[in-house]
């Protein structure tokens, strides 16, 4: 297929999947006689593994990493690249949570120091 129509059924522009091409992400396209870039099917499919890697926090580098792995180097570098990211929110809903905490106390002291009029003191 053209890339025009694999953009289509993939739900993005053609430059996202050139760019796709040019990272190494998606196997370089044969041209047809007329110069055109021709896709197989499988190429919808390695997209929509890309698009859903993005949906989930995963660098296009972290990306072209893994998707190169193959047989059982893929399932493991699968996992392992799962349990990464896993670890890596765990870590941001930490920061995440001790802001919060921050930001009520601060709120507090502010609401505190306002009703005794007095400025504000961190």
């Amino acid at each position: 297929m053209k890339i025009g129509e694999l953009a289509e059924r993939a739900g993005m522009a053609t430059s996202a999947i050139r760019y796709y091409e040019r990272m190494g992400l998606l196997p370089k396209a044969a041209r047809g006689a007329n110069g055109y870039r021709e896709y197989p099917e499988a190429v919808l499919e390695r997209l929509n593994v890309i698009v859903l890697g993005q949906s989930l926090g995963f660098t296009l580098e972290t990306m072209r990493n893994i998707m190169a792995l193959e047989g059982e180097r893929l399932k493991d570098g699968l996992l392992q690249g799962l349990s990464s990211r896993l670890d890596e929110i765990d870590k941001m809903m930490q920061t995440l949570q001790a802001q919060r905490v921050g930001l009520l106390e601060a709120e507090e002291r502010l609401r505190a120091s306002w009703a005794r009029n007095e400025c504000a003191k961190y």
